[in-house]
């Protein structure tokens, strides 16, 4: 880890966890080696066949109702990835916007489809409290 391995004693805030929309935004499509099959890690039972080359998530080849088959909870309250250590490298590579201090206006779009505003850097602070400063 960087910054010599020190944990942060402050829970970091993830908006992910209450948003989902690029889950159900997206088509999940991902070469067809990294299902578990073929000597990867996603669940073949949760992909669909694309082409002799892609599988996608069940659930995200359809864009008027696009929803991952692996997405748990509820769109913009809370969500959680069902396979998340067996994502697929599409999943893995999507950065919220902002995450790592970089603007990512694909993430903008999804928010936008589901009527949530755009992440911005401060959404990526500290979960805990903001106390009084003391006299």
């Amino acid at each position: 880890k960087e910054g010599g391995g020190h944990e942060s004693s402050m829970a970091q805030k993830n908006p992910c966890l209450s948003c989902g929309a690029c889950c159900t935004y997206f088509r999940a499509s991902f070469h067809w080696s990294e299902a578990d099959d073929a000597g990867g890690t996603v669940p073949v039972e949760l992909t669909v066949d694309i082409d002799q080359h892609r599988r996608a998530m069940i659930g995200t080849t359809d864009k008027r109702n696009c929803r991952c088959v692996a997405l748990g909870g509820i769109v913009g309250f809370s969500v959680r990835c069902e396979i998340y250590e067996l994502r697929s490298s599409v999943c893995r590579d999507f950065p919220a916007s902002w995450i790592n201090g970089e603007h990512n206006p694909r993430c903008d779009e999804a928010r936008a489809a589901r009527n949530m505003p755009p992440l911005t850097p401060d959404d990526w602070g500290s979960d805990e409290p903001d106390l009084p400063l003391a006299a």
